[in-house]
């Protein structure tokens, strides 16, 4: 099946789609040192993606119409909690392009992440917005038409029940990419849309993973201290909450279905320890200068960790260090935050430490975004069928 990828990034949204059974026709992104990074990875045949390095917004799509799947995330900085919240009114808002490429294109499906902060009641309205036109991307706003006004046409036209053409089934859903396999407790929102003509009958993936049953394996079984051979000495202290957990789990009779949350030390296990001086694995060389302080404590080693953060005046400290049971902290490598993200071992980052922790701060978790994604992949195969 044939995708589009739009704000690509440093690859993690079109690495899940690519490993769900979807192969690229073209990937758009506009940031030199994330393109770089598609490029070397291109060149080490680890994928095979053709790489438009441009801006959207005088990129043609219409050659491409009649893909399979349409994927993309917008830049965040404009809904970002972190951000200036700006919304609709930022310039960086991308989601009009995004708009006109499904017009364009007329993709069998669409997939579509964001950061949570989209969901905050400030941006109510202008998310119900973003979703009618994806509804009905042909009902383009006029010229002399406010977005409040173009929203109200949209509504009125969803209840009036005519036809409009082209017209998507849209869902959306906040995930937490700890539910899916990756040792990072980062929510994402995902908005998902089938072209009418497709018999969906789809709906989000369920976890696959769950914090109780990560409790349930450190303090009930410890069978996880045991896994990683971590003696009680050098264990940490229960908190109240984990104690509280793992005595009414002790009382269930009904077992754990999902997998325990992968913390930051099953993320990063197998790899050497990191040096300043030279690198001992690919993109795996230690950063000085980690300290913690009100605020920035790092993300616990025996904990899924803390959400990764790009930072737009450098890298923010206290989400990608490390905190170690004897209290000690140190920043999270570039292979190691790859990790985090579920980047396979074998893709590189291209740029300093500081631009490649901004790549991946930005980045959709791989494991993540291929449970959507193989989904939508399962779902549009049995449409054909």
């Amino acid at each position: 099946m044939k995708a589009v990828e739009l704000f690509a990034g440093a690859g993690g949204l079109a690495l899940g789609a690519h490993d769900a059974g979807f192969e690229h026709d073209c990937v758009l992104e506009w940031n030199r040192n994330a393109c770089e990074t598609i490029r070397e990875n291109n060149q080490r045949k680890i994928i095979d993606w053709p790489l438009h390095e441009c801006d959207v917004r005088n990129f043609d799509f219409k050659p491409f119409a009649g893909i399979d799947l349409l994927t993309g995330g917008p830049p965040c900085q404009p809904f970002s909690i972190g951000g200036k919240h700006k919304g609709n009114q930022d310039h960086r808002n991308m989601f009009p392009e995004v708009i006109r490429a499904i017009r364009e294109t007329q993709p069998r499906a669409v997939m579509i992440e964001n950061v949570k902060g989209l969901l905050r009641s400030a941006f109510s309205k202008f998310f119900a917005y973003v979703l009618h036109q994806i509804e009905f991307p042909e009902i383009v706003q006029k010229d002399d038409e406010d977005w409040i006004s173009h929203l109200s046409r949209l509504e009125q036209h969803k209840t009036s029940k005519k036809s409009s053409g082209l017209e998507y089934k849209v869902v959306f859903r906040k995930l937490n990419a700890a539910d899916y396999g990756a040792p990072q407790r980062r929510e994402r929102v995902f908005i998902v849309a089938f072209r009418s003509d497709i018999e969906a009958n789809w709906s989000f993936p369920e976890p696959t993973h769950s914090h109780e049953a990560l409790v349930f394996d450190q303090w009930v079984t410890g069978d996880y201290w045991h896994r990683h051979m971590v003696p009680r000495k050098n264990r940490p202290v229960p908190t109240f909450t984990q104690v509280r957990i793992a005595k009414n789990l002790e009382t269930m009779l009904i077992p754990i279905e999902e997998s325990p949350w992968l913390t930051v030390r099953d993320g990063i296990s197998g790899l050497p320890k990191p040096r300043v001086d030279r690198e001992t694995f690919a993109n795996h060389k230690t950063q000085p200068g980690a300290r913690s302080y009100k605020g920035h404590t790092g993300s616990p080693i025996d904990e899924a960790g803390k959400t990764l953060k790009a930072g737009d005046h450098g890298v923010p400290g206290g989400e990608n260090m490390i905190l170690f049971n004897d209290g000690s902290v140190r920043y999270l490598t570039i292979r190691e935050s790859a990790r985090l993200q579920t980047f396979p071992d074998e893709y590189y980052f291209e740029g300093s430490w500081t631009e490649s922790m901004r790549q991946l701060g930005n980045a959709v978790p791989v494991r993540l975004a291929n449970a959507v994604a193989k989904s939508v992949h399962a779902c549009l195969k049995r449409a054909c069928d």
